[in-house]
């Protein structure tokens, strides 16, 4: 005796298995392609850019030579009490 639902129902062969996995490859190849496609494009001015890394590199060289950093200009001398 036979089930029921094979009668009712063919079992999906391989070749069908094997249709739908390259249909699934070839629509996640072609969403990715598509999303490759897309660029978002940012444009700095160049003046403000060159101002922030010469602000940058001077905070670099205060904490090199021992500056607080944020400070521009060199600690003022101590003053000495009499």
């Amino acid at each position: 005796m036979t089930p029921k639902h094979s009668q009712e129902r063919p079992i999906e062969t391989l070749e069908m298995s094997s249709r739908r996995i390259t249909v699934g490859l070839a629509l996640t190849a072609g969403a990715l392609a598509l999303a490759g496609c897309i660029t978002i494009h940012i444009y700095f001015p160049a003046a403000a850019a060159e101002k922030a890394a010469d602000r940058i590199i001077d905070e670099v060289w205060q904490l090199k030579d021992g500056g607080a950093p944020g400070s521009s200009k060199a600690p003022a001398p101590r003053e000495e009490t009499k």
